[in-house]
């Protein structure tokens, strides 16, 4: 069981870096666009976030403030990949603040699993 958890955390860890990875070759490569490898990222850690909310047979609690934080910020995350994409659509440029806020947000959420116990 341990071995099966072990991997939905390496899928996980896989979804933040497709999100990061995206966000930052746009960011520090080019035109801030939102792009739909940004989409696939989220979803896949999302996904797989909500999986490693399960009880798994560990010891001990699950850290619901931990889950109910990081899941906010994953659905914030997600709005404004959404508010960007709306206006890509109608070829508007995507904002600054909202750009450079996906990308916060990203490193935040990964800093929260990392540095809360």
């Amino acid at each position: 069981m341990e071995t099966l958890r072990l991997i939905v955390v390496l899928v996980h860890l896989i979804g933040f870096a497709v999100l990061f990875g995206s966000w930052a070759v746009q960011a520090f490569g080019g035109e801030r666009k939102i792009t739909r490898i940004m989409d696939y990222g989220l979803l896949i850690a999302g996904v797989a976030g909500l999986a490693l909310a399960a009880p798994w047979g560990i010891d001990g609690p699950l850290n619901y403030a931990k889950i109910g934080t990081k899941l906010v910020v994953l659905l914030i995350i997600g709005a404004m990949l959404g508010i960007g994409s709306a206006r890509q659509k109608r070829g508007q440029a995507v904002p600054s603040a909202v750009f450079w806020l996906i990308g916060i947000l990203t490193v935040t959420n990964a800093a929260i699993a990392l540095l809360w116990r």
